[in-house]
């Protein structure tokens, strides 16, 4: 049974000035240097309530949220909680061998054999390390499994300011939803010029924020994303995953029109 996590609303003493001003900027993106995904972000956790150091620690006490492996003291942020990095990663493969000969890979949403011949995989050992190549592009894998058990409970995975630091791109590596329960993946991409970045698994990666939502969801609602089911369980199976065959075929034939009518909400 999960249990309530009790948060306390900052937003109402934040400044109405400010909030005028993050409004403006939000109607008139063009006349800011920030993007306009960006400030409905931060639009969004200033409203939204997040869950602090102490507040985290409860919820993972009563199972509202739970790690495997345990968290330690080195990964609790004053209102985050940092992720280790995995032991499994995904390479992007560019060419194969057939009959034909020697044989581009070229990743497409109407081919969904070739999607599963993507990756190569590396599944590293205790003490083993991993070279990141100069602007090579890998998907890793967190080393802890997450469930998000509370149906009141989302999360949002940023980088680590210092792993933006090394060079080592994340961006904004996705929503952990309402229900979710598996090891997360992240792109990771090498941006620092022609130097070579080593990293081991476990070394503190991103981190996670999370959420209370304004609406508690049924595990229905939870795991239906569009009109499937939730396709993302197993590490790493969600480099291989597609959306939905109806969806893509009505996209690869151009039917843009015919998918939003027949699909309308």
């Amino acid at each position: 049974m999960w249990v309530k996590v009790k948060i306390k609303r900052t937003v109402k003493h934040r400044t109405r000035k400010w909030v005028k001003r993050q409004s403006l900027m939000l109607a008139n993106p063009q006349k800011t240097r920030y993007p306009f995904f960006i400030l409905s972000l931060f639009m969004n956790l200033f409203f939204m309530a997040v869950l602090t150091r102490k507040e985290i620690i409860e919820a993972i006490q009563t199972k509202a949220i739970t790690f495997s492996p345990t968290i330690d003291q080195f990964q609790l942020q004053p209102h985050a909680i940092d992720l280790r990095l995995g032991y499994k990663f995904l390479i992007p493969r560019n060419w194969t061998v057939d009959e034909k000969g020697r044989q581009a890979i070229t990743v497409s949403i109407d081919d969904a054999s070739i999607h599963q011949e993507q990756f190569d995989e590396v599944q590293l050992q205790p003490g083993q390390c991993f070279d990141l190549l100069p602007n090579e592009f890998v998907i890793a894998t967190s080393l802890e499994r997450i469930e998000m058990n509370a149906p009141n409970l989302m999360a949002i995975l940023f980088p680590r300011t210092s792993t933006n630091r090394r060079g080592i791109n994340l961006s904004l590596s996705g929503i952990i939803d309402t229900g979710y329960k598996g090891n997360l993946i992240f792109p990771m991409k090498n941006e620092a010029g022609n130097q070579v970045i080593r990293i081991f698994p476990g070394e503190r990666i991103c981190q996670v924020i999370f959420q209370e939502l304004t609406t508690k969801l049924s595990q229905k609602e939870a795991n239906l994303h569009g009109l499937t089911v939730a396709k993302y369980s197993d590490v790493g199976s969600s480099a291989f995953k597609l959306d939905k065959e109806d969806e893509r075929k009505l996209l690869i034939e151009g039917k843009l029109d015919e998918l939003k009518n027949r699909f309308s909400t």
